[in-house]
């Protein structure tokens, strides 16, 4: 009875850690994975920011695209645009970049059926204000959501989740660009060009990432 009662306590610390582990929120390990890199290897202040989903996570040479452009890329697995928000402390603010370039919201459309790209917009509004209270008028550039093959049936709300966020950053002027990938990712009937595609049909080959270079590089600051 001595004994059950010792381990009492034991199995009830251990029942609590493993419930904490079970409720870490999605991609924990990977803003902790960042936090441990910072800590050994700060990368500094003052650079441009890549920040957002898998696009950015498999961009993993970006530094070679952009040779004049100190980069910092903190794209991180399938994130939606409530995860950059959720870690936003800890992959934005800390890094105080002079620009910040985003690309997220192709998987809020399509990790749930129900969010309208008016949803996605007021995600990102809700990201923006986010920016312009702890970073002041930092240069800011979206990339719009891209048009994936394996996702073309969603193409619907991902337009118009494309064009809102277009008409708010135009009101924005100089301070924040939207980066338009749409047209040149599609082929000449209109559809998404597979030849930019590895074989999921969602993520970019070296040639899909050369198109984005060629759109995003005019407007990277030096």
């Amino acid at each position: 009875m001595m004994l059950r009662i010792k381990l009492l306590p034991i199995l009830f610390f251990l029942s609590i850690s493993l419930y904490a582990q079970e409720t870490k929120p999605p991609y924990w390990n990977d803003i902790q994975a960042f936090k441990k890199l910072d800590s050994t290897a700060f990368p500094g202040t003052g650079k441009i920011l890549f920040v957002g989903s898998s696009s950015f996570t498999y961009w993993k040479d970006v530094q070679d695209y952009f040779p004049q452009h100190p980069i910092i890329n903190r794209g991180f697995g399938g994130s939606s645009l409530p995860d950059v928000i959720r870690y936003e402390q800890d992959i934005m603010f800390p890094y105080h970049p002079k620009q910040i370039v985003i690309y997220c919201g192709e998987n809020d459309v399509a990790g749930d059926s129900t969010v309208t790209g008016q949803r996605v917009y007021e995600r990102f509004v809700q990201l923006y204000q986010d920016i312009r209270k702890n970073l002041g008028n930092v240069p800011l550039i979206y990339i719009s959501m891209k048009p994936s093959p394996s996702r073309w049936h969603m193409r619907n709300r991902t337009m118009e989740g494309n064009e809102l966020i277009r008409k708010f950053l135009k009101k924005k002027k100089r301070k924040a660009v939207f980066i338009s990938v749409w047209n040149a990712m599609l082929g000449e009937d209109g559809t998404p060009r597979e030849e930019l595609f590895v074989k999921d049909r969602l993520h970019m080959n070296a040639t899909g990432y050369a198109i984005w270079q060629k759109l995003i590089g005019p407007y990277l600051l030096k």
